[in-house]
């Protein structure tokens, strides 16, 4: 089982190359985590590691995932078990849970994901993934604003159940999806607050199945 300490202890090892002087402290690692500092106490008394903020610091350093929680490099996962997740991270796009967001461009991060950590979040499947933020509260409870959700480009059919990531002429959006018998499509919302609303097919584009989600603190 992963310990919290022990991946503690690596980031304050990585933190300490860019700090001067002084030793590294658990504020440190809460500090470059961006989670507060009471908060992760309670996390690390309880074990509880956060994935969303590691995964994220992970891409802003570039450094291996697999690495920090499993001693493992890329290559080695490739020797012995050829059994990864890359990641495709998109830390400036936002799925719009409300309104329209931006629409995916070239500028990802790849993080290489040890299939423990994957299947508990997305399971088994794909290993070719993406992940974006969630933005807006139209997908509660089912999705948190905030939350990062794993895409699988190659699901794409909307008659299959699920919540889909789709750009529209308003922008990119997430949320459950309808074929009318009209041919309209409508994009439903998990939130009664938030009304369906229906688009006409040739203004909608599937990009991907949501496959599974980390939510914000």
């Amino acid at each position: 089982m992963l310990q919290m300490t022990e991946i503690i202890e690596k980031l304050k090892d990585i933190i300490s190359e860019t700090k001067i002087g002084g030793k590294v402290f658990d504020k440190d690692v809460a500090n470059a985590l961006g989670i507060p500092q009471a908060t992760f106490a309670t996390m690390k008394k309880r074990n509880s590691i956060p994935y969303e903020e590691i995964l994220e610091f992970c891409a802003f350093k570039k450094i291996s995932a697999n690495w920090l929680f499993f001693d493992q490099s890329v290559d080695m996962l490739k020797e012995q078990t050829d059994k990864y997740f890359k990641v495709r991270y998109y830390a400036d796009i936002r799925a719009s849970a409300g309104g329209g967001a931006e629409v995916f461009d070239e500028e990802y991060e790849t993080i290489t994901v040890d299939e423990k950590i994957m299947h508990n979040i997305v399971g088994m499947g794909s290993t070719e993934l993406e992940a974006i933020h969630v933005t807006g509260e139209s997908m509660e409870p089912t999705l948190q604003d905030g939350s990062i959700v794993f895409v699988d480009r190659n699901q794409t059919d909307i008659s299959k159940n699920g919540i889909f990531i789709v750009n529209t002429p308003g922008g990119l959006f997430i949320k459950r999806l309808r074929q009318r018998a009209d041919g309209m499509v409508e994009l439903i919302s998990d939130n009664p607050a938030y009304p369906p609303e229906a688009i006409l097919p040739d203004g909608v584009s599937v990009v991907g199945k949501v496959v599974g989600n980390i939510e914000s603190l």
